[in-house]
């Protein structure tokens, strides 16, 4: 083979590796960015997932729900990067994931929510207290009559039990109570909003974001006190009284390059425009100007 034939051959392998290496697409770090967790968040997660990915081509993120629960255990079991939650992890979580890699988890707050009580469009009841969402689920109130309403039976959607919603509902709301025994366990809050939408007697809970087609109502603290929607201003405020913050987690020693460059892009003035956008609240300018946030092992 001439001196030219072997130039050209090598010419043309170089073309073709040029070639391959335009054409294929190119992942952040040669790595997928995943993140599982909170079925709340899930929504949001993957607009911001979107238009990361439209402002930076070279990334990937992949987004799952499955709730506050599982979102931990893959923490734990470290198969993803990133873990979504509706409520704080517990000290049983943040345990399991120093034994697996000997630190605790990086708590990172995303945006507000303002927890949601949702009836039916044709129900007459516009407010409650938390008293009676008590007395309602956990099955001590079984009928709309005793809150001013029709003399009809409560339906009573819930989240499931892996739900960091569920969790924080029943710590906040119930004191730790069981759940009424005919409760009707629903996969998401889209589900429960679903749910509540078809039945003229049913209520249930969930994030802000998912008020489209049921009644959000104004909640008080006790039947003396004022009611309050849940809107921006009011969680802000925190004179709505079923507020929390909702969090991303993370294994300190991941949080480097493309995740510490995802999760800061999340708490900038682009990612907070989304979680308007979505239906939630973003975070106050005192929590957006530090990203990590490291909790206590007792919380």
């Amino acid at each position: 083979m001439s001196r030219q034939s072997n130039i050209n051959t090598v010419i043309k392998g170089l073309f073709m590796i040029i070639l391959v290496l335009l054409t294929k697409p190119l992942v952040l770090n040669g790595e997928t960015i995943t993140v599982k967790g909170s079925d709340t968040l899930v929504i949001l997660a993957q607009k911001w997932a979107e238009a990361y990915m439209l402002e930076h081509p070279d990334a990937k993120i992949q987004v799952t729900g499955g709730g506050s629960g599982t979102g931990f255990a893959a923490l734990q079991n470290q198969t993803t990067d990133l873990a979504n939650a509706s409520r704080r992890i517990k000290p049983s979580e943040s345990a399991a994931c120093i034994r697996a890699f000997r630190k605790r988890p990086t708590e990172i707050k995303v945006c507000l929510d303002g927890l949601t009580v949702y009836l039916n469009q044709s129900n007459p009841i516009d407010e409650l207290s938390l008293g009676d969402l008590k007395r309602i689920f956990t099955g001590k109130a079984t009928n709309w009559k005793e809150f001013g309403g029709l003399d009809a039976p409560i339906t009573v959607y819930s989240r499931e039990n892996s739900s960091g919603t569920y969790e924080f509902f029943k710590r906040k709301v119930l004191h730790e109570r069981d759940f009424a025994a005919n409760i009707q366990s629903m996969p998401g809050t889209a589900a429960v909003v679903q749910a509540v939408t078809k039945d003229r007697y049913g209520i249930g809970y969930g994030g802000a974001a998912y008020s489209t087609t049921a009644k959000a109502i104004r909640i008080s603290r006790s039947d003396e006190s004022p009611a309050y929607a849940p809107n921006e201003a009011n969680v802000r405020n925190q004179t709505y009284p079923i507020w929390r913050y909702l969090f991303i987690y993370v294994n300190p020693d991941q949080d480097r390059d493309a995740i510490t460059d995802y999760l800061r892009w999340i708490q900038s003035d682009v990612g907070q425009r989304i979680v308007t956008e979505v239906g939630y609240f973003p975070l106050p300018s005192e929590n957006a100007e530090k990203i990590q946030l490291t909790i206590h092992p007792t919380q």
